[in-house]
């Protein structure tokens, strides 16, 4: 009988990165599970982190604890000190430092493929590993720094070749734009439902989503914003919070006094459906903007971090959603109406995004 293949996930969640990463790669996961390959987590300690709930889908991580000598990053003379990279902070150390500790695991465990989701990893890091595993996939967004992988994932829509050209090597199998968005197979199923729905479209269900951790409370300043704006006092919102959210308390508050008509979820398993059955969405520009767009849910993008800004960008111009940034709440009103004068060509543009199959196509290349 042939061994399964092994993979081995290196991603981090926390309070400042959310949990797009892990949730992300938890769907890429899920799907190599279903085709009998053995799959284990590589996750740091960092407060938010998601390995109760990696565990909990039936996968071993491996964790990597927070020490006291993180809280200083060592200088080094190396290659790491003179490409310090823009989120080195999310790692809660250096990259030789995860390296060690990950190499150990590695050893022990020899996988077929290594898979690594970390704005603060780079080649340096991918370098000191080469030989505990056989081939190498990058997840990235950001296309700002050098790779030494064989597959790179980038699901940015209009992400374009010569984004990469000289930061991974010329025999790297690139997988590039929104057609490789990893999405969990419910969205590619509620699909029909929700786009069917849409035919006639209404304005009875909000929904507000601003990511698995909203830091500073976004949420809270929209639900200030929307008691001001032009809404049918009929309309119901719904509000889904992360799992790792700090202010949940707070907004069920304000819910509970507000003169709207306020539902407050968290650690929900039918985003999916949710979504399908609102009627228009105000959502963080990130991870969950191929979800909304593969439901065809007209949407107003709040960009909550710099990283974020260029999906934002791209998404507004291709008609797909409407586009703000945090300091622009005062617009919402204005925003809303843009969205319902335009809520047929959203609902048209933002289907075309991405048909929520994505991760087929990835699973072609992950042999």
């Amino acid at each position: 009988m042939l061994e399964s293949m092994r993979v081995v996930i290196r991603v981090d969640s926390s309070i400042e990165m959310g949990i797009g990463h892990v949730m992300r790669c938890l769907s890429l996961a899920e799907a190599l599970k279903e085709n009998n390959k053995q799959v284990e987590f590589i996750c740091r300690e960092h407060e938010g982190n998601l390995i109760d709930f990696i565990q909990g889908k039936g996968f071993k991580v491996y964790s990597l604890s927070i020490s006291e000598s993180f809280s200083e990053i060592p200088q080094s003379t190396s290659l790491e000190s003179k490409n310090i990279l823009n989120h080195t902070h999310w790692l809660g150390g250096t990259q030789q430092q995860d390296a060690d500790l990950c190499k150990v695991i590695l050893k022990k465990v020899n996988p077929d493929w290594l898979i690594v989701d970390h704005y603060a990893l780079d080649e340096t890091w991918q370098i000191k590993l080469h030989g505990v595993y056989k081939k190498l996939m990058v997840i990235d967004d950001l296309a700002d720094r050098k790779h030494q992988c064989d597959v790179l994932l980038d699901q940015t829509y209009g992400r374009q070749v010569q984004n990469y050209q000289y930061l991974v090597p010329d025999s790297c199998q690139l997988l590039l734009g929104s057609k490789y968005s990893l999405l969990r197979p419910e969205f590619s199923k509620w699909r029909e439902y929700s786009l069917k729905r849409r035919e006639n479209p209404a304005l009875k269900k909000l929904l507000i989503t601003l990511g698995g951790a909203d830091q500073n409370n976004v949420t809270g300043k929209i639900l200030e914003k929307l008691k001001t704006c032009n809404l049918s006092p009929d309309l119901e919102i719904m509000v889904i919070m992360g799992s790792i959210g700090p202010h949940i308390d707070i907004i069920q508050q304000q819910a509970k006094y507000s003169p709207l008509k306020i539902e407050v979820r968290s650690n929900v398993s039918n985003m999916a459906e949710i979504m399908a059955n609102a009627d228009f969405a105000i959502g963080a520009s990130g991870a969950t903007t191929w979800e909304r767009c593969c439901l065809g849910l007209p949407s107003i993008q709040i960009v909550l971090a710099q990283n974020q800004k260029l999906i934002a960008q791209l998404i507004h111009e291709a008609g797909a959603a409407l586009s703000i940034e945090v300091d622009q709440l005062d617009q919402m009103n204005s925003q809303i109406s843009h969205l319902m004068n335009q809520m047929r060509s959203l609902i048209n543009n933002s289907a075309k995004v991405t048909d929520g199959t994505g991760i087929t196509h990835v699973m072609r290349y992950i042999k």
